[in-house]
């Protein structure tokens, strides 16, 4: 049985929902973003358990075919911008037509109706992300967080930074230290 799960952004998140499967006993088969596979079906109890289980994370199991076609194309959205380096060989629109079997303009419609934002606004809100954990995780430059990222430039990467962040990628690094502090004592 496929289960499809709201929020799955990381591979903590798969971590995360495979214990909640395994402690279940429901026998994951394949766990990736934004949906799983396990052997045999899902009793009402097991599939609230699991849901109390998965919350905790922020994840939530998707019951409506709306939401399950929103995180097919978050889930297309987000492996398009993750791939590091190099300019991808086809654009976004075009990659979620063909992945998803729909038009790009009801695609794009759908996502903006659902989300209160486009398909661009979150591409930049994951490639910013993206960014803010290659720079306090990885020792890595600005210019080759941009090439990662699939950015024309760093001048590029930066603006986007600051129009979503408020600060630039220096001054964030800066602030680096204190961040980590701050996370600590919560």
């Amino acid at each position: 049985m496929k289960l499809y799960i709201r929020n799955m952004a990381c591979e903590s998140c798969k971590l995360v929902v495979k214990e909640a499967l395994e402690k279940l006993h429901l026998h994951p088969q394949r766990v990736e973003l934004g949906e799983a596979e396990i052997k045999g079906d899902l009793s009402p109890d097991k599939q609230k358990r699991l849901n109390d289980a998965i919350r905790k994370a922020g994840l939530e199991l998707i019951e409506n075919k709306e939401g399950i076609l929103l995180e097919k194309i978050k889930k297309e959205i987000q492996k398009y911008a993750y791939t590091s380096g190099g300019k991808p060989s086809i654009n976004l629109s075009r990659h979620l037509a063909e992945k998803l079997n729909y038009s790009y303009s009801y695609i794009a419609t759908f996502f903006s109706s659902m989300e209160a934002k486009t398909i661009e606004q979150y591409v930049i809100s994951l490639k910013v992300e993206r960014a803010k954990e290659m720079i306090l995780f990885k020792e890595i430059t600005l210019s080759e967080i941009a090439v990662k990222l699939n950015y024309s430039s760093v001048g590029h990467l930066s603006a986007q930074f600051k129009k979503v962040t408020g600060l630039t990628p220096s001054h964030f690094k800066s602030l680096k230290e204190k961040k980590r502090i701050v996370l600590q004592q919560l």
